[in-house]
């Protein structure tokens, strides 16, 4: 298809209209937002205080200890987590240095191998522009962006469960190469998320790619045994779970051999199972307290799911929560759901209308079916109540259980295959288990305990979805009404929504224009304390007009992103250059997200204690303090976990025996860190200097110090010492 050349055009997008931009172009626009988002925030904020800087401890124990068997934090055992992140952070602290950048560099780099997965599979399911479309969104959803800010697993976690997934997809299948060793043609999906036509620009995807079906069972087994060395049995049962399920649908399983089970459980074991039994090894049970094993494999994981964790330190988010929070999770993306839902809801329609002409339901059955129907809600019922299951979740049950059961028990009647799934082409193959494997991460921690980041593996798969579905409404667009109807949607709302935020930026730009500049943003918020400062985006309700004085660059670059970024992605949309209009959107939240990190460093002295570290070792360095100094943290670790990363030494405890260092104390050989108030007070003033962090929230606990000199107060926090420091 030509442009017209009387309109003016992107040529970093010139492309034909069903294809992605050229390879270059695509490389060059990825390779600039990963910079952009990824890369720049690499250095900036530091290690935040909590997981964050606790899990960074981690890491750079190991290459203290030479223990790369038994996590460490503050010289106590930390056995709730596997190691292989810690192992690859170490790593990168070996050859870049203790700092932030050294532990922040692996995270980057596993978003970019998202992507890169992303982009192959979906290339290889639909076609060059979906490929470049998931890769775009990848990088540019506000969920993926805000939980690779904290050094946590659920990056590396779903980087190998999809590549699990992909090479058990690729593992089923016959080798794509035909004598001539070309790319045959990729079935059509019919009433599926793809059109007919195939893009002649299509990317050709790599021959490496193509090792032949007996080279993906063995990265399956491989990639699958770093999953649980990343996060535990939990990826197992995701895994197992969807794979099971895809099986069952499809009636493949006489394809099992396909997957070597037997040659690839032994490398899966080979992979994963040293480092379980030296840890069982280095950390037996005794007659005082329970061991690894019990730890890790029942608390850690049973207990967890059930709410019965020791300690008791996580929550449950309501079900309303839980579920609508992805809309900001993969906001801007999100938007295009409607796509999706339509193009299921047509799927369905099609079952009903097939099953309708085949047979007609008789009285009887039909007070059979009413009669299965009551009973499986009764059931439902009971289930949510035992896992306090909300109102919403359990409804959504009943509604899926109630198609499921009618599906098969109508093509049963109709002398039809039970699964309407079982036979179908590679494209919905790729749908059913992308949609299989998010289901089912999406409803365990519905009735799990949560965090709000623990659904980030189901992330990348919704967006290939959403990415699919986009193509098909933009190849469609002229012909389908309501494609042209939702994408219309989806641009009215996020130019809405953009200059709802604008103007909310620049009325807090103009009352705080008078206001002056403060660095140390934490003494101005009104600390509400919403949702217990345990949400990520806790602290934004805490926002006054003079902490909003600090955040003038950020809000200014914001409300520009969010007030012309939409308008023009709409302007383009109107003028069916789809791939310049869906790009644009990529853009304006890339620039939002770079605001977004320029923000959250001036959040940096609220949420670290970097710079009392830096204090502490600058004192030290010009010989105001001796090396001999005793660093005490007032509380849990987690609230100033920073501290002891930064200084590279552990710290003492005051009323700090608690949460995630609980169960480690309990061993003989655990160090004597933990003081209680009246050990503290006898020690103040006695012996080597005293340096003393204590947090804001904790300070009216704090006993009354005699000779207690301030050394430093930031956000609240306060670095406290025994004495004068010396000249």
């Amino acid at each position: 298809m030509t442009s017209d050349p009387s309109k003016p055009h992107f040529s970093i997008l010139a492309t034909s209209f069903a294809g992605g931009p050229r390879p270059r172009n695509a490389a060059l626009i990825l390779s600039g937002l990963w910079l952009l988002i990824f890369c720049t925030s690499l250095f900036t904020p530091p290690l935040l205080d909590d997981a964050d800087a606790t899990h960074a401890q981690a890491a750079r124990a190991m290459l203290a200890t030479g223990d790369y068997v038994t996590l460490h934090v503050d010289g106590i055992r930390y056995l709730e987590k596997a190691p292989l992140p810690y192992w690859i952070t170490a790593l990168s602290l070996r050859l870049f240095g203790f700092n932030t950048f050294a532990a922040h560099l692996p995270l980057a780099l596993a978003v970019a191998l998202l992507v890169l997965l992303g982009h192959r599979w979906a290339n290889q399911a639909f076609g060059a522009r979906t490929a470049f479309y998931t890769s775009i969104a990848t990088l540019t959803s506000f969920g993926i962006f805000l939980f690779t800010r904290i050094l946590i697993p659920e990056v590396l976690l779903s980087l190998f469960l999809c590549t699990a997934l992909f090479a058990f997809l690729k593992s089923l299948e016959p080798s794509p190469l035909n004598e001539n060793n070309r790319v045959p043609h990729v079935p059509t999906l019919g009433r599926g998320l793809e059109p007919a036509q195939t893009s002649p620009e299509t990317e050709r995807p790599s021959i490496a790619w193509y090792a032949g079906p007996h080279f993906y069972p063995y990265v399956m087994w491989s990639v699958l045994a770093l999953a649980v060395l990343t996060k535990g049995l939990v990826a197992l049962l995701f895994f197992f779970a969807t794979t099971i399920a895809y099986l069952t649908l499809t009636a493949t399983w006489s394809d099992w051999c396909r997957l070597k089970p037997f040659t690839g459980l032994l490398i899966f074991f080979a992979i994963a199972a040293p480092w379980h039994i030296l840890a069982a090894l280095s950390n037996p049970a005794t007659a005082d307290h329970q061991g690894f094993l019990w730890f890790y494999f029942w608390n850690e994981h049973v207990l967890r799911f059930l709410g019965r964790r020791f300690p008791h330190d996580y929550n449950k988010l309501p079900g309303y929560a839980f579920w609508l929070q992805h809309l900001v999770w993969l906001f801007p993306w999100s938007l295009f759901l409607p796509l999706g839902i339509t193009a299921l809801n047509r799927r369905y329609r099609h079952q009903v209308e097939t099953l309708t002409g085949y047979i007609q339901v008789s009285a009887t059955a039909k007070t059979f079916l009413i009669v299965c129907i009551a009973l499986g809600v009764g059931a439902i019922l009971e289930v949510a109540r035992a896992f306090r299951l909300d109102s919403f979740t359990a409804g959504a049950l009943i509604v899926l259980i109630f198609c499921i059961f009618w599906i098969v028990t109508r093509r049963q009647r109709a002398d039809l295959p039970q699964s309407p799934f079982h036979r179908i082409d590679p494209q919905q193959r790729s749908i059913l288990l992308l949609s299989l494997f998010a289901a089912i991460v999406l409803l365990f921690f519905s009735l799990s305990t949560n965090q709000e980041y623990y659904t980030f593996p189901a992330y990348l798969p919704i967006l290939l979805l959403i990415a699919a579905t986009i193509t098909r409404a933009e190849q469609t667009y002229s012909t389908n009404p309501e494609a042209r109807r939702w994408i219309t949607f989806a641009h009215a709302s996020l130019t809405a929504l953009g200059t709802i935020a604008a103007l909310a930026l620049c009325f807090g730009l103009w009352t705080s224009r008078h206001l002056p500049y403060n660095p140390d943003i934490g003494t101005l918020l009104a600390h509400r304390n919403v949702g217990g400062y345990t949400l990520a985006t806790s602290h934004l309700y805490d926002l006054t007009g003079s902490a909003f004085a600090a955040l003038r660059l950020p809000a200014v670059l914001a409300a520009l992103a969010l007030l012309l970024g939409p308008l023009l992605a709409w302007h383009l949309r109107m003028q069916r250059r789809h791939l310049a209009a869906t790009t644009t959107i990529s853009f304006t939240a890339a620039a939002f997200l770079f605001s977004a990190n320029l923000a959250l460093a001036r959040f940096a002295p609220l949420l670290s204690s970097a710079d009392m570290a830096q204090t502490i070792q600058h004192l030290e360095h010009t010989g105001k303090i001796t090396p001999d100094t005793q660093i005490f943290l007032y509380g849990d670790q987690a609230l100033g976990s920073s501290i002891p990363f930064y200084l590279g030494h552990p710290v003492e405890l005051v009323e700090g025996r608690s949460t995630s260092l609980l169960f480690g104390s309990t061993f003989p050989d655990a160090p004597h860190l933990f003081l209680s108030n009246a050990d503290l007070t006898a020690q103040w003033g006695q012996g080597p200097r005293k340096i003393l962090f204590v947090p804001a929230e904790l300070q009216s606990k704090l006993p009354h110090l005699s000779g207690a000199f301030l050394l430093q107060q930031t956000s609240g926090k306060q670095l406290l010492t025994d004495r004068p420091l010396t000249p």
